[in-house]
């Protein structure tokens, strides 16, 4: 395992050279020669100078620290690259490489795949030659300090794992006013909601927050379509694009609900739909174009009967309402008995995030609010899909 409190040198190789000649500057340390690193961390960085520091720091606090950091400073237009190189430059940091990718045409999946192409060549041409894992996380993620260590824990226990994907948790007491309070609590209650059911060996998607690579798996990628991360305007969700190329390739890929991944939240409506809709829509989008496979056929059902549930609820709880008013609470014995289910089942799925949220799912209304900005959104992508093109990633 590499010394991680070695001094650290600023010489180039040649491609950084070449990089810096084409895309802007390109300095960095050095990885050293003929060193295992078990654990590589990459992290795509734009405009987040907000949270990068303490994204790193997280990184730093670690109880199996990595053994490198490569920061890939792509499109900012902010301070990112002075924090990050500030991290970098503590001696106490693990050994940390920034390189910058001023003019990225392809989003994330261009950076990160810009970084991964600098790792191999650093490791000698293949990416799994001297490198066991490659953890992929935001910069605007906090990893549980337990993060590494438990997911190298996850992936030793089958050869057949090809990554292990973090579950999500939102930050909390972010908020300034009550709608802000209600909007942030709503993002919580579901992303814990969500992280209780990623124990499943077979996960939708690979957490774009915080995922744990093998590196044999990411060669793989390489070698049969010659990228990892696919590069394309259309691409909105490179995490879900590539989660399915991992399985369509023969790798399994799991989620584990102690490998925690705390993400920041929306604290606007607006923000909050816009990154659904981006979320939602780059989903169909790649559904699109794959079509009705073993891979894409629980997703497409998951959204189907979304859909039809909510028009199902909307149009059966409008009747009921109505059957309410006219003949009272006496006559409806079938909706006291869901209501007492609705209120009972989602309080027990959120358990974990204490009682308040228990409390909040007991009510119902919230849940139903927020039910029907969620389904918005929802349809709001799947017709953008099919007569919109793809928005300019700016």
């Amino acid at each position: 395992m590499v010394d991680t409190t070695a001094r650290r040198t600023r010489a180039e190789s040649p491609r950084a050279a070449r990089s810096r000649h084409r895309r802007g500057r390109g300095s960095q340390a050095e990885p050293q020669s003929d060193v295992v690193y078990e654990t590589v961390v990459l992290v795509p960085a734009r405009n987040e100078e907000v949270g990068v520091l303490t994204s790193l720091e997280s990184l730093a606090a670690q109880t199996r620290r990595p053994d490198l950091i490569v920061v890939v400073v792509n499109n900012s237009t902010d301070r990112t690259e002075e924090y990050a190189r500030r991290f970098a430059d503590d001696e106490r940091s693990p050994l940390t490489v920034v390189l910058t990718f001023d003019n990225n045409p392809h989003k994330k999946a261009g950076a990160l795949n810009f970084g991964l192409s600098w790792l191999r060549e650093s490791v000698g041409g293949r990416l799994n030659n001297r490198v066991r894992h490659v953890l992929v996380m935001d910069a605007d993620t906090e990893l549980h300090p337990r993060f590494i260590e438990r997911a190298r824990n996850v992936i030793a226990s089958d050869p057949e794992l090809g990554g292990v994907s973090a579950a999500c948790l939102g930050r909390t007491d972010l908020w300034r006013n009550p709608w802000q309070r209600f909007l942030l609590g709503m993002q919580i209650i579901e992303y814990g909601r969500a992280a209780n059911a990623r124990y499943r060996q077979d996960v939708h998607t690979m957490s774009g927050a915080g995922s744990f690579y093998r590196a044999e798996a990411l060669q793989g990628l390489i070698d049969w379509r010659g990228e990892v991360f696919w590069e394309d305007h259309r691409n909105l969700v490179e995490d879900y694009e590539t989660t399915l190329a991992l399985k369509e390739s023969g790798w399994k890929v799991t989620a584990n609900q102690l490998c925690i991944a705390y993400t920041d939240l929306m604290p606007t409506l607006r923000e909050l739909i816009q990154q659904r809709e981006r979320w939602s829509r780059g989903t169909v989008d790649t559904l699109r174009r794959r079509g009705w496979t073993k891979f894409t056929w629980h997703s497409i059902t998951t959204i189907a009967m979304g859909l039809i549930g909510f028009a199902y609820i909307l149009g059966w709880g409008s009747r009921q309402l109505i059957l309410l008013a006219e003949y009272g609470f006496h006559h409806q014995a079938l909706l006291w008995a869901l209501f007492a289910f609705w209120i009972v089942y989602p309080a027990l799925r959120v358990r974990n995030l204490g009682w308040k949220a228990m409390l909040v799912e007991a009510v119902l209304v919230p849940e139903l609010v927020y039910t029907v900005v969620r389904m918005y959104w929802l349809i709001s992508s799947i017709i953008k899909s099919y007569v919109t093109r793809v928005s300019a990633w700016k």
